[in-house]
């Protein structure tokens, strides 16, 4: 799906809509406050304020990336959304065996970054992971869940969109309400350079790191000066839009689609037009390119990869200081 515009800011039809935001709220805040078993290793768990777009994938890969320069041998937990089918026992990511269809284009994404296990059942993973050798865990979108327990809960917080309009689904983005988001996290981390997320940060009473997505140097300056058309399957596609004009390329055509979106032939055609109609170069996510697999190649397009940049990285290495500690 794609979010809808008015859950960006009020209006009537968010008005109109928050009695069942309401409903929803009071239901996401009680999940948020039960306990959850405990899990054989440490566990980190991530989650985002909304229902999508806020960073979390990047987080958890630099997550993945400080701890293994800690010496930890992080697993990476993930429920596979997008999947074609799920299966009863979880899987660990095997790159040269599966696929999108098979594990989500998430999972595909942390796979090349360390052990990643696909499962809904999340202790089970767990466990396959402690058996892989794994040192602690990070749960990719597991902070509303409440599958494990979090010995240290970090929320991803866009720094343009923020909040939206501040309302729970369906009339507005939040998963749950703020201040039971707040209460659930030991630490937030905003990414970008907005006002929005900054003031929200600000007003929650909670340690946060701030934090900002860069272009892989080398996509970067390919794209400068270059025409493209630009296309995404993400929840936000027009943070990605927003990334290419800033590496300097000039964007002829947009092609937004839905978070995890399936391309099909006719998908393929529309864009193979727009790129003949403007003589143009098609570029897109990492996570859409996991998604189209060999139809990349076909397509003549290319990804712009971005990893997360600490502005201070230091909240939240002592964060994770004290996690070893009290283990």
């Amino acid at each position: 799906m794609r979010a809808p515009a008015f859950w960006r800011d009020d209006c009537a039809l968010s008005r109109l809509l928050s009695p069942l935001g309401a409903i929803y709220g009071r239901f996401a805040g009680e999940r948020l406050s039960r306990e959850a078993p405990r899990a054989p290793l440490l566990a980190i768990v991530v989650g985002g304020l909304t229902t999508g777009g806020d960073g979390k994938t990047p987080l958890v890969l630099a997550l993945a990336r400080l701890l293994a320069a800690r010496g930890e041998k992080p697993a990476l937990l993930t429920r596979g959304f997008g999947r074609k089918r799920e299966t009863a026992q979880p899987i660990a990511v095997d790159l040269n065996r599966h696929q999108a269809a098979d594990v989500g284009d998430e999972a595909l994404l942390l796979a090349r970054a360390a052990l990643t296990i696909v499962g809904a059942d999340r202790l089970a993973s767990a466990a396959l992971a402690q058996r892989r050798g794994a040192t602690c865990l990070i749960l990719d979108d597991g902070f509303h869940s409440r599958r494990v327990a979090a010995d240290l809960a970090l929320l991803a917080i866009d720094a343009d969109y923020g909040a939206g309009n501040g309302r729970c689904l369906p009339a507005g983005p939040l998963r749950a309400p703020l201040d039971a988001q707040f209460t659930a996290a030991d630490m937030l981390v905003v990414i970008g350079d907005g006002a929005r997320g900054t003031a929200i940060a600000e007003g929650a009473h909670k340690p946060y790191a701030r934090a900002r997505l860069v272009a892989e140097p080398e996509a970067a300056k390919a794209l400068k000066d270059a025409r493209v058309v630009a296309f995404a399957g993400v929840a936000r596609p027009e943070k990605f839009f927003r990334t290419v004009e800033a590496c300097g390329a000039e964007i002829v055509a947009r092609a937004p689609f839905g978070d995890h979106h399936r391309f099909t032939d006719n998908d393929y055609a529309a864009l193979s037009a727009l790129r003949q109609k403007f003589g143009a170069h098609l570029v897109t996510t990492e996570k859409d390119a996991a998604r189209i697999g060999a139809r990349m190649a076909t397509l003549g397009a290319s990804t712009l990869p971005v990893t997360l940049a600490f502005d201070d990285v230091g909240a939240l290495d002592a964060a994770l200081a004290r996690l070893n500690r009290a283990s």
